[in-house]
Protein backbone atom coordinates (compact mmCIF):
# COMPACT_ATOMS: atom_id res chain seq x y z
CA UNK A 1 0.00 0.00 0.00
CA UNK A 2 1.64 3.66 -0.71
CA UNK A 3 -0.26 5.01 2.68
CA UNK A 4 -1.29 3.57 6.16
CA UNK A 5 -3.61 5.61 8.36
CA UNK A 6 -0.24 5.10 11.20
CA UNK A 7 2.40 5.72 8.45
CA UNK A 8 2.57 7.72 5.33
CA UNK A 9 4.81 7.40 2.57
CA UNK A 10 5.52 11.12 2.34
CA UNK A 11 6.35 11.58 6.57
CA UNK A 12 8.49 8.56 6.06
CA UNK A 13 10.63 9.91 2.91
CA UNK A 14 11.03 12.68 5.43
CA UNK A 15 12.19 11.23 8.49
CA UNK A 16 14.21 9.13 6.35
CA UNK A 17 15.73 12.04 4.85
CA UNK A 18 16.41 13.95 8.16
CA UNK A 19 18.11 10.77 9.84
CA UNK A 20 20.78 10.58 6.24
CA UNK A 21 19.10 8.32 4.31
CA UNK A 22 18.91 8.41 0.71
CA UNK A 23 16.11 6.96 -1.19
CA UNK A 24 16.07 6.13 -4.46
CA UNK A 25 12.54 5.22 -5.52
CA UNK A 26 8.56 5.09 -4.57
CA UNK A 27 8.34 4.04 -0.75
CA UNK A 28 6.19 0.72 -0.26
CA UNK A 29 4.69 0.26 2.49
CA UNK A 30 3.41 -2.96 4.14
CA UNK A 31 1.73 -3.45 7.62
CA UNK A 32 3.43 -7.23 8.76
CA UNK A 33 1.83 -6.86 12.53
CA UNK A 34 -0.72 -4.46 14.39
CA UNK A 35 -3.18 -4.29 17.44
CA UNK A 36 -1.81 -6.68 19.47
CA UNK A 37 1.59 -4.07 20.14
CA UNK A 38 2.98 -1.62 18.53
CA UNK A 39 2.16 -0.91 14.52
CA UNK A 40 5.07 -3.11 12.34
CA UNK A 41 5.43 -2.09 8.94
CA UNK A 42 8.51 -3.61 5.93
CA UNK A 43 9.33 -0.79 4.01
CA UNK A 44 11.04 -0.63 0.44
CA UNK A 45 12.12 1.65 -2.16
CA UNK A 46 13.18 -0.73 -4.36
CA UNK A 47 16.78 -1.28 -3.43
CA UNK A 48 16.61 -1.46 0.08
CA UNK A 49 14.46 -2.87 2.76
CA UNK A 50 13.44 -1.19 6.64
CA UNK A 51 11.11 -1.93 9.42
CA UNK A 52 9.15 1.01 11.03
CA UNK A 53 7.74 0.73 14.26
CA UNK A 54 5.30 3.10 15.81
CA UNK A 55 2.18 2.66 18.23
CA UNK A 56 -1.03 1.87 18.34
CA UNK A 57 -3.42 3.94 16.89
CA UNK A 58 -5.85 4.63 20.02
CA UNK A 59 -6.17 3.50 23.14
CA UNK A 60 -2.33 3.73 24.86
CA UNK A 61 -1.38 3.27 28.39
CA UNK A 62 1.40 4.60 30.27
CA UNK A 63 4.89 3.15 29.89
CA UNK A 64 3.77 0.85 27.11
CA UNK A 65 4.31 1.33 23.12
CA UNK A 66 7.59 3.24 23.89
CA UNK A 67 9.60 4.03 20.55
CA UNK A 68 12.51 6.10 22.48
CA UNK A 69 13.21 3.22 24.77
CA UNK A 70 13.60 0.39 21.73
CA UNK A 71 15.63 2.76 20.21
CA UNK A 72 17.69 3.45 22.98
CA UNK A 73 18.29 -0.40 24.35
CA UNK A 74 19.03 -1.41 20.35
CA UNK A 75 21.62 1.51 19.79
CA UNK A 76 23.11 0.18 22.77
CA UNK A 77 23.49 -3.94 22.06
CA UNK A 78 24.72 -2.82 18.65
CA UNK A 79 28.45 -4.09 19.30
CA UNK A 80 27.09 -6.92 22.11
CA UNK A 81 26.87 -10.45 21.67
CA UNK A 82 23.11 -9.56 22.06
CA UNK A 83 21.95 -9.79 18.08
CA UNK A 84 19.70 -7.05 17.15
CA UNK A 85 18.30 -4.94 14.16
CA UNK A 86 20.53 -1.82 13.39
CA UNK A 87 19.23 1.01 14.05
CA UNK A 88 18.41 3.87 11.11
CA UNK A 89 16.08 6.68 12.02
CA UNK A 90 13.83 7.61 14.97
CA UNK A 91 11.29 10.42 15.45
CA UNK A 92 11.45 10.68 19.34
CA UNK A 93 8.26 12.87 19.63
CA UNK A 94 5.92 12.52 16.42
CA UNK A 95 7.05 15.67 14.80
CA UNK A 96 7.52 13.78 11.33
CA UNK A 97 5.07 10.62 11.61
CA UNK A 98 2.36 12.07 13.96
CA UNK A 99 3.90 9.28 16.56
CA UNK A 100 7.08 8.65 17.98
CA UNK A 101 8.65 6.12 15.27
CA UNK A 102 11.81 4.19 14.79
CA UNK A 103 13.00 2.61 11.19
CA UNK A 104 15.89 0.08 11.58
CA UNK A 105 17.74 -2.37 8.64
CA UNK A 106 15.52 -5.10 7.73
CA UNK A 107 16.95 -8.57 9.04
CA UNK A 108 16.23 -11.17 6.32
CA UNK A 109 15.21 -14.66 8.09
CA UNK A 110 12.22 -16.26 9.71
CA UNK A 111 9.41 -15.48 12.70
CA UNK A 112 7.92 -18.45 13.94
CA UNK A 113 4.79 -17.39 15.17
CA UNK A 114 2.16 -20.24 15.29
CA UNK A 115 2.43 -24.04 15.73
CA UNK A 116 1.69 -24.43 11.62
CA UNK A 117 5.21 -22.16 11.84
CA UNK A 118 6.76 -24.71 14.03
CA UNK A 119 5.93 -27.62 11.58
CA UNK A 120 8.97 -26.47 9.37
CA UNK A 121 11.54 -28.07 11.79
CA UNK A 122 12.19 -31.21 13.13
CA UNK A 123 12.30 -32.24 17.18
CA UNK A 124 16.14 -31.30 17.07
CA UNK A 125 15.73 -28.03 15.26
CA UNK A 126 12.77 -26.96 17.98
CA UNK A 127 15.08 -28.38 20.69
CA UNK A 128 17.97 -26.66 19.08
CA UNK A 129 16.64 -23.36 18.52
CA UNK A 130 14.88 -23.20 21.91
CA UNK A 131 18.42 -23.64 23.35
CA UNK A 132 19.80 -20.89 21.79
CA UNK A 133 17.14 -18.60 22.70
CA UNK A 134 18.27 -19.23 26.36
CA UNK A 135 21.62 -18.51 25.44
CA UNK A 136 20.09 -15.66 23.86
CA UNK A 137 18.28 -14.65 27.01
CA UNK A 138 21.23 -14.99 29.03
CA UNK A 139 23.56 -13.20 27.15
CA UNK A 140 21.36 -10.50 27.25
CA UNK A 141 21.15 -10.52 31.08
CA UNK A 142 24.84 -10.52 30.81
CA UNK A 143 25.66 -7.17 29.30
CA UNK A 144 27.36 -4.27 31.66
CA UNK A 145 24.54 -2.06 31.00
CA UNK A 146 26.55 0.76 32.09
CA UNK A 147 29.24 -0.23 29.62
CA UNK A 148 27.04 0.18 27.05
CA UNK A 149 25.81 3.41 27.88
CA UNK A 150 22.39 2.25 29.41
CA UNK A 151 23.72 3.32 33.36
CA UNK A 152 20.57 6.23 33.06
CA UNK A 153 18.19 4.21 31.58
CA UNK A 154 16.08 3.57 34.90
CA UNK A 155 16.16 2.50 38.16
CA UNK A 156 17.03 -1.54 38.63
CA UNK A 157 16.62 -1.33 42.20
CA UNK A 158 13.46 -2.42 43.60
CA UNK A 159 12.21 -3.25 39.76
CA UNK A 160 9.93 -5.98 40.90
CA UNK A 161 8.01 -4.05 43.81
CA UNK A 162 7.26 -0.91 40.87
CA UNK A 163 6.63 -4.10 38.35
CA UNK A 164 3.39 -4.97 40.66
CA UNK A 165 2.50 -1.52 41.50
CA UNK A 166 2.64 -0.68 37.86
CA UNK A 167 0.40 -3.35 36.41
CA UNK A 168 -2.34 -2.75 39.15
CA UNK A 169 -2.53 0.61 37.84
CA UNK A 170 -2.16 -0.38 34.25
CA UNK A 171 -5.40 -2.64 35.15
CA UNK A 172 -7.19 0.65 36.22
CA UNK A 173 -6.64 2.26 32.84
CA UNK A 174 -7.35 -0.75 30.64
CA UNK A 175 -10.36 -3.16 32.45
CA UNK A 176 -13.56 -3.90 30.54
CA UNK A 177 -15.12 -5.15 34.04
CA UNK A 178 -14.06 -5.64 37.71
CA UNK A 179 -11.97 -9.05 38.77
CA UNK A 180 -11.85 -8.83 42.28
CA UNK A 181 -9.08 -11.13 41.63
CA UNK A 182 -6.68 -8.81 39.98
CA UNK A 183 -6.92 -6.98 43.67
CA UNK A 184 -6.18 -10.00 45.70
CA UNK A 185 -3.15 -11.14 43.46
CA UNK A 186 -1.92 -7.88 43.60
CA UNK A 187 -1.63 -7.64 47.51
CA UNK A 188 -0.45 -11.59 47.77
CA UNK A 189 2.64 -10.14 44.96
CA UNK A 190 3.12 -6.83 47.51
CA UNK A 191 3.62 -9.14 50.50
CA UNK A 192 6.30 -11.18 49.28
CA UNK A 193 8.61 -9.03 46.98
CA UNK A 194 12.54 -9.86 46.89
CA UNK A 195 14.18 -7.82 48.41
CA UNK A 196 18.01 -9.86 46.61
CA UNK A 197 17.87 -9.29 43.09
CA UNK A 198 20.27 -9.56 40.37
CA UNK A 199 20.41 -6.05 38.17
CA UNK A 200 20.01 -6.50 34.18
CA UNK A 201 18.50 -5.51 31.03
CA UNK A 202 15.35 -7.12 30.82
CA UNK A 203 13.59 -7.81 27.36
CA UNK A 204 10.13 -7.59 28.79
CA UNK A 205 8.58 -10.15 26.28
CA UNK A 206 11.28 -12.45 25.58
CA UNK A 207 9.67 -15.81 23.14
CA UNK A 208 10.27 -17.02 19.91
CA UNK A 209 8.01 -15.08 17.87
CA UNK A 210 9.64 -11.95 19.03
CA UNK A 211 13.27 -13.14 17.49
CA UNK A 212 14.20 -13.34 13.70
CA UNK A 213 15.97 -16.91 13.33
CA UNK A 214 18.48 -18.12 10.15
CA UNK A 215 16.10 -19.90 7.61
CA UNK A 216 19.35 -22.48 7.06
CA UNK A 217 19.97 -23.06 11.04
CA UNK A 218 17.73 -22.67 13.41
CA UNK A 219 20.23 -22.35 16.26
CA UNK A 220 20.97 -19.12 14.60
CA UNK A 221 19.39 -16.10 16.44
CA UNK A 222 19.49 -12.87 14.01
CA UNK A 223 17.67 -10.49 15.66
CA UNK A 224 15.61 -9.66 18.87
CA UNK A 225 12.57 -7.25 18.05
CA UNK A 226 10.01 -6.12 19.73
CA UNK A 227 12.23 -3.79 23.04
CA UNK A 228 9.08 -1.70 24.16
CA UNK A 229 8.87 -2.92 27.22
CA UNK A 230 12.82 -3.28 27.94
CA UNK A 231 14.57 -1.82 30.99
CA UNK A 232 16.85 -2.16 33.89
CA UNK A 233 15.77 -4.62 36.37
CA UNK A 234 15.47 -8.25 38.04
CA UNK A 235 16.27 -10.68 35.29
CA UNK A 236 13.71 -13.29 36.63
CA UNK A 237 11.15 -11.46 35.76
CA UNK A 238 11.99 -12.14 31.55
CA UNK A 239 12.24 -15.68 32.68
CA UNK A 240 9.34 -16.07 34.28
CA UNK A 241 7.13 -14.44 31.60
CA UNK A 242 9.18 -16.45 28.92
CA UNK A 243 7.58 -19.26 30.79
CA UNK A 244 4.19 -18.30 31.58
CA UNK A 245 3.59 -17.76 27.51
CA UNK A 246 3.28 -21.61 27.75
CA UNK A 247 0.04 -21.40 28.84
CA UNK A 248 -2.08 -22.36 26.26
CA UNK A 249 -4.73 -19.72 26.89
CA UNK A 250 -2.13 -16.99 25.54
CA UNK A 251 -3.47 -18.22 21.84
CA UNK A 252 -6.63 -16.44 23.11
CA UNK A 253 -4.24 -13.33 23.62
CA UNK A 254 -2.85 -13.62 19.90
CA UNK A 255 -5.79 -14.95 18.22
CA UNK A 256 -3.73 -18.19 16.79
CA UNK A 257 -1.97 -21.26 17.83
CA UNK A 258 1.13 -19.86 19.27
CA UNK A 259 4.56 -21.46 18.59
CA UNK A 260 5.58 -20.89 22.16
CA UNK A 261 2.63 -22.63 23.72
CA UNK A 262 3.21 -25.72 21.49
CA UNK A 263 4.26 -29.36 23.21
CA UNK A 264 7.58 -29.58 21.01
CA UNK A 265 9.17 -27.14 23.26
CA UNK A 266 10.10 -27.70 26.89
CA UNK A 267 7.85 -27.67 29.77
CA UNK A 268 7.52 -24.41 31.41
CA UNK A 269 9.66 -26.00 34.52
CA UNK A 270 12.31 -27.18 32.00
CA UNK A 271 13.27 -24.14 30.40
CA UNK A 272 13.40 -22.30 33.93
CA UNK A 273 15.72 -25.36 34.68
CA UNK A 274 17.53 -24.72 31.35
CA UNK A 275 17.86 -20.95 31.98
CA UNK A 276 19.40 -21.35 35.84
CA UNK A 277 21.62 -24.26 33.59
CA UNK A 278 23.34 -21.91 31.52
CA UNK A 279 23.64 -18.92 33.85
CA UNK A 280 24.06 -20.68 37.44
CA UNK A 281 21.68 -18.03 39.00
CA UNK A 282 19.19 -18.98 41.56
CA UNK A 283 15.56 -18.47 40.64
CA UNK A 284 14.62 -17.43 43.69
CA UNK A 285 10.95 -16.85 45.02
CA UNK A 286 10.04 -18.51 42.23
CA UNK A 287 6.59 -18.69 42.60
CA UNK A 288 6.52 -14.63 43.27
CA UNK A 289 8.03 -14.21 39.47
CA UNK A 290 5.69 -16.64 38.12
CA UNK A 291 2.84 -14.84 39.88
CA UNK A 292 3.60 -11.24 38.68
CA UNK A 293 4.42 -12.38 35.08
CA UNK A 294 0.94 -13.82 35.01
CA UNK A 295 -0.89 -10.31 36.34
CA UNK A 296 1.36 -8.99 33.75
CA UNK A 297 -0.40 -10.79 31.14
CA UNK A 298 -3.17 -10.77 32.49
CA UNK A 299 -3.21 -7.17 32.19
CA UNK A 300 -2.09 -6.85 28.62
CA UNK A 301 -4.45 -8.92 27.46
CA UNK A 302 -7.46 -6.92 28.83
CA UNK A 303 -5.39 -3.90 27.42
CA UNK A 304 -5.11 -5.44 24.00
CA UNK A 305 -9.64 -6.09 24.07
CA UNK A 306 -9.49 -2.04 25.61
CA UNK A 307 -7.79 -0.95 22.17
CA UNK A 308 -9.84 -2.66 19.87
CA UNK A 309 -13.13 -1.46 21.71
CA UNK A 310 -11.63 2.12 21.18
CA UNK A 311 -10.86 1.24 17.52
CA UNK A 312 -7.14 1.11 18.10
CA UNK A 313 -6.59 -2.44 16.76
CA UNK A 314 -5.94 -1.88 13.19
CA UNK A 315 -8.04 -4.77 12.29
CA UNK A 316 -5.97 -7.46 14.25
CA UNK A 317 -8.32 -10.47 14.38
CA UNK A 318 -10.00 -11.43 17.89
CA UNK A 319 -8.38 -8.82 19.70
CA UNK A 320 -11.90 -8.18 21.06
CA UNK A 321 -12.00 -11.33 22.41
CA UNK A 322 -7.98 -11.06 23.94
CA UNK A 323 -9.25 -10.10 27.55
CA UNK A 324 -11.24 -13.55 27.36
CA UNK A 325 -7.74 -14.63 28.83
CA UNK A 326 -7.09 -12.72 31.94
CA UNK A 327 -9.32 -14.23 34.09
CA UNK A 328 -7.09 -17.46 33.22
CA UNK A 329 -4.03 -15.86 33.76
CA UNK A 330 -4.97 -13.82 37.07
CA UNK A 331 -6.27 -17.55 38.94
CA UNK A 332 -2.72 -18.69 37.41
CA UNK A 333 -1.07 -16.02 39.06
CA UNK A 334 -3.00 -17.01 42.42
CA UNK A 335 -2.49 -20.27 42.44
CA UNK A 336 1.22 -19.73 42.04
CA UNK A 337 1.64 -17.28 45.47
CA UNK A 338 -0.97 -18.91 47.53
Amino acid sequence: MPDHPGLSTEALRKLLAANGVDVVGDLKIDLISGGRSNLTFAVEDGERRWIARRPPMGGLTPSAHDMNREWAVTSALADTNVPVAPTVAIDRDGEIIGAPCTVVEFVDGLVIRSTDDLNIWSDDEVTANFDALVKTLADLHAVDYEAVGLGDFGRPEGFAGRQVKLWARQWGLVKTRDLADVDTLVAKLSERIPTDARSTIVHGDFRVDNTIIDGEDSSNVKAVVDWEMAALGDPLTDVALMCIYRQPVFATVLGFRAAWTSDRYPSAADMAQAYATVTGADLGDWDFYLGLANLKLGVIAEGITHRALLGGSSGAEGAERAAEATAAFIAAGLNAVS
